[in-house]
């Protein structure tokens, strides 16, 4: 065997990601702590203060953000909890990497704060907040796609949609690129 073929890299794909998001046997629930002070939740606890405040929330990180009504912005949340809106769309056309890097910054953000617990939600809690959490997990923790999604699949259903699942094999693709170039170095 040559020395180029005895390093074969295994590529994953959108399919083999639903394969793994498939073996997750729980039931969806409001609100989960998938992982240290990070909890993914739809957008009825979202809704909810005196749910957010029990749990002790300090940051909200809202996917599904929208321009229309009250609830889903700093006003809503008063000076009690941080709020930052994403609006996106679950849909697979919506460029949702625009927004790893800055939703990644304000979970770190978040957390590094006294006492802080982030919320990240969207409607239902599986496709936009998971990718968002995927993201964060990626960037700053520095896990693979693959392990982030086993990881958040221990703790919560999620199921992102496959446009974004495509969106984070780029991602995983660009961190193991930035990471190799750095060893190289």
């Amino acid at each position: 065997m040559s020395a180029l073929g005895s390093k074969r890299t295994e590529y994953l794909s959108v399919k083999d990601l639903q394969r793994i998001l498939d073996s997750c046997k729980l039931p969806l629930s409001q609100i989960d702590e998938v992982w240290p002070n990070i909890y993914i939740g739809n957008v009825a606890v979202a809704q909810t203060k005196t749910a957010l405040m029990k749990l002790g929330i300090t940051h909200v990180l809202n996917a599904a953000h929208s321009k229309q009504g009250s609830i889903g912005n700093q006003s809503f949340y008063g000076k009690d909890i941080e709020y930052c809106g994403i609006p996106a769309d679950d849909s697979k056309h919506f460029d949702l990497d625009v927004y790893f890097r800055p939703a990644a910054d304000f979970i770190h953000k978040g957390l590094k704060a006294p006492d802080g617990k982030v919320l990240v939600h969207c409607i239902m809690g599986m496709s936009r907040s998971s990718t968002l959490v995927l993201a964060y997990l990626m960037i700053y923790h520095h896990l693979p796609l693959q392990q982030a999604l086993q990881r958040l699949i221990q703790k919560r259903a999620i199921y992102p949609n496959r446009n974004f699942l495509a969106l984070l094999l780029d991602l995983d693709l660009q961190l193991a690129k930035k990471k190799k170039t750095c060893q190289i170095l």
